[in-house]
């Protein structure tokens, strides 16, 4: 079956970060139709939003960046520790990929 671009509908974003004029504007010369998400509206886009909201909460808000790659090295140092090491509420209080720590034997192995 066959979509026709009457049928395609685009979620976009209209927050002060994600002004897209350039998506909007092609989303309207291909005959789409835009899926208006209300803002901070956690209920509209739950996950996104919540993601969002933590990240402003414990890095953003926090932290001010002299330089892209000081930007880089302080998101990537949040995105592991969020992903191993911080508690979700969702995951019964776990991380979603805790670190795995193999010890390793430091005396070498002769055969």
């Amino acid at each position: 079956m066959a979509i026709t671009s009457q049928q395609l509908f685009f979620p976009t974003c209209y927050g002060p970060e994600f002004i897209a004029q350039k998506v909007r504007d092609w989303i309207t010369a291909v005959g789409a139709k835009t899926a208006y998400i209300e803002p901070g509206s956690p209920w509209e886009n739950g996950y996104c939003e919540s993601f969002n909201a933590r990240f402003r909460d414990e890095l953003l808000n926090g932290e001010l960046f002299y330089t892209l790659r000081e930007a880089q090295i302080l998101i990537e140092q949040w995105r592991v520790h969020y992903n191993t090491v911080r508690p979700h509420s969702a995951l019964g209080y776990r991380p979603p990929a805790p670190e795995s720590i193999v010890p390793m034997d430091q005396r070498p192995t002769m055969h």
